[in-house]
């Protein structure tokens, strides 16, 4: 586990993050793609805490490397899963992706597109969200997490704003390998986009991906500034 702030730690799992926050227990954010229960439990008992002091899991989208072990860390540790309302209705059906989604431009996201996207399994185990999130509502978690509803890459797409820690948890409003850049894939780009300028407005100092490495500095500027560049185009 890579420590981000005093309670918020990343796991990565290779292809994707998950993300912990230590506060009255422990919460996890996404849970990778179907089989990583076990990656991610030891990746916890490696930095020295408990995995079975998981009280709940928060998914930040339904898309399956972000939801695909919910219902099985949910079944082993018998704890409730959170997502947003709109991206719950497919998690309870056990339905990974909306369709149509659309590839953005750049050689990278097409090489990603088909060697990880294209024949992936678009479903999931399906898990009953007993928490559905909206827009603004604020979990009593680390101080008080708000809940940005984030559209476009998942029309349930929620980032998680860490106030007393200046982290937000992007997810997938953007990625981050060398430089910022866009998602892979979007439901709709131009309403993601704006979802970025949305999340931009809000006052952070790291910022962490489900795909590349974090923000450690500065991040809400430098979102600001990368959202200002792609309405510029």
């Amino acid at each position: 586990m890579k420590q981000i702030s005093s309670k918020v730690f990343q796991i990565s799992l290779g292809s994707v993050n998950v993300f912990l926050i230590v506060d009255d227990g422990l919460t996890l954010i996404d849970t990778g793609m179907k089989g990583s229960a076990d990656k991610i439990f030891s990746a916890i008992k490696k930095g020295g805490k408990d995995p079975g002091n998981i009280k709940r899991i928060i998914l930040t989208h339904a898309h399956p490397d972000h939801s695909g072990s919910a219902a099985e860390i949910s079944r082993r540790l018998n704890i409730p899963v959170f997502a947003h309302y709109i991206d719950a209705a497919l998690i309870e059906k056990g339905v990974g992706v909306r369709e149509p989604t659309h590839l953005s431009p750049g050689i990278i996201n097409w090489l990603i597109y088909n060697i990880f996207i294209k024949r992936s399994d678009r479903n999931i185990e399906p898990v009953l969200v007993e928490k559905k999130l909206s827009d603004h509502d604020i979990l009593p978690i680390a101080g008080g997490i708000q809940v940005i509803h984030t559209p476009g890459h998942s029309a349930g797409h929620v980032a998680l704003l860490i106030k007393e820690e200046g982290v937000l948890i992007a997810a997938d409003l953007c990625a981050n390998f060398v430089g910022l850049a866009l998602s892979t894939v979007y439901e709709d780009k131009d309403l993601g986009v704006k979802s970025l300028g949305k999340a931009a407005e809000f006052k952070f100092d790291k910022a962490l991906f489900g795909h590349g490495n974090p923000l450690e500095k500065d991040a809400s500027q430098q979102l600001k500034n990368f959202y200002n560049k792609l309405i510029a185009e």
